[in-house]
């Protein structure tokens, strides 16, 4: 059954280590310090120990993360324009209160939103479960349903490097995926043995099984081969999912296009600068210590140090080595092209210092210029943004199969412009004299959201409906 369940999806063994280097050159420091030997080139016929020491010693300038990071926070700085339109009462609360515990952990839907977003843009892709609790008691209406909680969804975020196996249709939709976990934890307190469990969830369309294994391994020995021949992964759960009556296997993906995919487009950049800046810094610190020269005919066997001497013929010679620096200024020149690189082409050109980006306008018309292409993608990123989170909300409605009419707005500005600003706009699109009760609601709500951006979800709801009755 292991066998089977480890089996992959040949675009997964494809891009499994890519994967890897990438979440490697976001998250750096001490993680990627411990995979650096996959990453630092080795010279050729280089010393064992002169190639250790040069692993030992790595530093990493993450100019990757601070991207992905950037645009995070600036897309998510304001929150998102929800509104949910239904006759029921209890289905907007239960929307709204998912808004903010949507993991059951107490993080709020733009919480889980932008770790999915982040990794959207190491990944590339990035996937959120829908799911539900387990309840095996009977239940008859729906009332009976909300009481036990069963209808109560929450997300489970997964990555690419857990989704190891799938099949889609010719739409593009899944029609199964298995999704793989792994933890290690001790049992009990008084236990000195640790537990490796692995699980494997698998989802079609109707159904979902679970199957586990575990091992003990020794304190202070994981990884070793412990477990029994022949013990096999068992099924420790299994029913028909919350999706089953809509048919829809309830993974929902976010998934950015080649050339917004950030890690792609900067990791060899990033690869090649963390190379090149770690050989400098090596050739650096190795020029600290001179080494001697001896201009001698004769054979040379005294010891050089700074608690020893040296005795000469008249005819001998004794100096030191040092780099005269040319390769050094080249190098550096080099290190700061590559880094105004990674921000170029992660469209942030303007938050490089090196030479090219000291070249840009200085003006606020130029500055303003050298932005709308960072403006433009950011909107993308908002859209995809929306998008996603449009298609979440779907897969909870069509579980619940409830009726409810769901809008999502903002995440379209990003100058942070002065509020007065939308009013002045707000009031001169109303002298136009636009004849239309729907124009003038939409346009009170979306002053109303954007004057509202910090407050609760509740308060949005309310006042938005309050707008739509009159």
């Amino acid at each position: 059954m292991i066998e089977l369940l480890d089996r992959e999806h040949p675009e997964y063994r494809d891009r499994r280590d890519m994967w890897q280097r990438y979440w490697d050159f976001y998250a750096g420091g001490e993680q990627l310090r411990r995979n650096a030997g996959l990453y630092l080139v080795r010279r050729q016929k280089e010393p064992n120990d002169v190639y250790n020491e040069r692993v030992s010693r790595v530093f990493y300038e993450n100019y990757l993360g601070s991207c992905i990071d950037w645009y995070a926070a600036t897309l998510f700085r304001s929150r998102p324009g929800i509104s949910f339109r239904t006759p029921i009462p209890q289905v907007e609360q239960f929307y709204t209160e998912f808004a903010g515990n949507c993991d059951c952990r107490g993080s709020s839907l733009m919480e889980i939103a932008r770790k999915a977003f982040i990794r959207a843009l190491v990944f590339r892709e990035s996937y959120l479960l829908v799911d539900f609790p387990r309840v095996k008691e009977p239940v008859v209406t729906r009332a009976e349903e909300e009481a036990l909680g069963k209808s109560r969804a929450y997300l489970v975020p997964y990555t690419p490097q857990q989704l190891i196996n799938w099949k889609v249709d010719e739409k593009g939709e899944f029609e199964w995926v298995v999704l793989k976990s792994d933890r290690t934890y001790q049992e009990a307190f008084d236990r000195t043995d640790l537990v490796r469990e692995q699980r494997w969830a698998v989802y079609d369309r109707a159904n979902f099984r679970i199957f586990s294994h575990k091992k003990r391994e020794p304190a202070g020995a994981e990884g070793a081969p412990s477990t029994p021949a022949g013990e096999d992964a068992v099924l420790i759960d299994e029913g028909r999912h919350g999706l089953a009556e809509a048919g829809r296997v309830p993974l929902a993906k976010m998934a950015v296009s080649d050339g917004m995919w950030l890690a792609n487009k900067a990791a060899l950049l990033q690869q090649e600068h963390f190379n090149k800046s770690n050989a400098l810094s090596w050739a650096l610190h190795m020029g600290l210590f001179a080494m001697p020269v001896i201009y001698s005919e004769r054979e040379w066997q005294q010891i050089v140090g700074e608690a020893y001497y040296i005795q000469l013929g008249p005819n001998d010679k004794f100096g030191w080595t040092e780099p005269e620096g040319h390769v050094f200024q080249v190098a550096a020149a080099n290190l700061d092209r590559l880094k105004d690189e990674i921000y170029r082409v992660c469209y942030l050109m303007t938050q490089a210092g090196g030479h090219e980006a000291r070249h840009l306008g200085q003006s606020g018309a130029s500055k303003q210029r050298d932005f709308a292409v960072t403006h433009e993608v950011l909107r993308a990123y908002g859209a995809m943004v929306k998008e996603f989170l449009g298609r979440v909300f779907g897969l909870v409605q069509a579980a619940r199969q409830d009726d409810v009419e769901i809008e999502i707005a903002g995440m379209d500005e990003f100058d942070m412009p002065d509020f007065s600003a939308e009013i002045n706009d707000a009031m001169g699109l109303r002298q136009l004299g636009i004849q239309s009760s729907r124009f003038e609601r939409e346009l009170q709500k979306r002053v109303a959201l954007k004057y509202l951006e910090g407050a609760a979800q509740e308060t949005k709801n309310e006042v938005v409906r309050e707008i739509e009755q009159h």
